[in-house]
């Protein structure tokens, strides 16, 4: 005996409210990670801007020491040009306060580099969220339209949406 509209509708919306809800709960959790990762990149943009400032202003200073210094020595004023020296040199590099040139470029790159590899994550992220919501939609629209197909679908697009989550995650397989 063939099921009535409202018996495969029951049928429908059990099944597809226990997926909604696994389906949701993942959108939720791509979406934690991926504002996480996409307040790291703006974080690290941002100290990244400021190291490489304070790297840009060593230098200007540098150059001043370095003209001052020229014009020590052509006054012949030795004293100074040592002075001058020492100090262009702690602007080149100064581990002590770790604020000299060459550890403000280390620290910058270092930056860098944390902030590119955050961006890997976040396209799969983005794909993942997208999917994950369209697999939301196919749900509903499964129930509305009492398509078994439709809810089968939006399973497959929901397990679509679980891999790209899984990839953007732990970049399996890195372009």
């Amino acid at each position: 005996m063939a099921e009535s509209r409202s018996e495969r509708e029951a049928h429908i919306k059990d099944r597809a409210g226990w997926v909604i809800t696994v389906i949701a709960a993942l959108l939720a959790v791509t979406t934690y990670i991926a504002n996480g990762i996409s307040s790291q990149v703006l974080t690290n943009t941002m100290q990244l801007n400021d190291t490489w400032s304070f790297y840009q202003a060593k230098s200007i200073k540098q150059t001043i020491a370095e003209n001052a210094r020229d014009d020590a020595a052509a006054r012949r004023d030795t004293k100074k040009v040592q002075e001058l020296t020492a100090r262009i040199d702690r602007y080149e590099s100064d581990p002590v306060k770790n604020e000299g040139k060459q550890e403000l470029m280390a620290r910058a790159r270092a930056l860098e580099a944390d902030r590119d590899e955050a961006r890997k994550h976040s396209p799969w992220l983005t794909f993942a969220s997208s999917t994950l919501q369209l697999s939301i939609v196919l749900l509903s629209a499964s129930i509305l339209a009492v398509s078994m197909g439709m809810f089968y679908a939006s399973i497959g697009v929901g397990i679509i949406g679980a891999v790209l989550m899984a990839q953007g995650i732990w970049l399996w397989f890195p372009l």
